[in-house]
């Protein structure tokens, strides 16, 4: 199963025939302009896109929308604080778009150092794949986002990136981290469920 995120409304994807509550499409049959824009317009239709094989559910969902490939991390330093950041008014994690022939371990390490400011950064393990839609120049497209564990030793002066519109970067430790998830985005919040915590 995977959710795609319209602001913080999921799309479900899954190999199930039908979930209560939702209205189910095969994914193949889905317009994704219409879904979207009946999300955004605050419709109360919960929509989840079937397919019988679980390999085609991203294979098919590639093609309906461009994609965007990212990376980003969930830095720990020494004393087990998360590095979050501050854009647009709510709490985020730092990622972004990877470049061209770019592996993208090597994009999660580079946009982390690029939004903070933090070094010395190392990959432990992979932990997540997350789906949104965002709009850029009038068309929607479809951020798939790889996401690392990371740790640092660094305990020098954290630099927001502010071309990024990032205001703040601080480290946080569990009570600090509940209470930035309040304010966060869906996706992130997936990354501090009990499974990925």
């Amino acid at each position: 199963m995977y959710k795609v995120f319209v602001n913080n409304t999921p799309i479900i994807l899954s190999t199930k025939k039908a979930i209560d509550g939702y209205e189910t499409i095969p994914i193949k049959e889905a317009n994704f302009l219409e879904i979207i824009e009946g999300i955004i317009a605050k419709k109360t239709t919960q929509y989840h896109l079937y397919h019988k094989k679980e390999e085609k559910l991203l294979t098919v969902l590639y093609t309906k929308l461009p994609v965007v490939i990212a990376g980003g991390g969930k830095v720990y330093n020494a004393v087990n604080e998360v590095l979050f950041i501050y854009r647009n008014g709510k709490w985020d994690l730092p990622k972004g778009k990877a470049e061209k022939k770019e592996d993208i371990e090597t994009t999660a390490i580079r946009e982390v150092e690029e939004e903070t400011g933090v070094s010395g950064l190392e990959i432990t393990k992979f932990l997540y794949k997350t789906f949104h839609v965002f709009k850029r120049n009038g068309e929607y497209r479809l951020k798939v986002t790889y996401w690392f564990e990371m740790k640092t030793d660094f305990e020098g002066e954290m630099i927001p990136q502010l071309e990024e519109d990032i205001t703040k970067v601080k480290w946080k430790g569990k009570k600090k981290t509940k209470k930035a998830l309040e304010n966060s985005y869906a996706n992130i919040k997936l990354l501090f469920s009990q499974k990925y915590l």
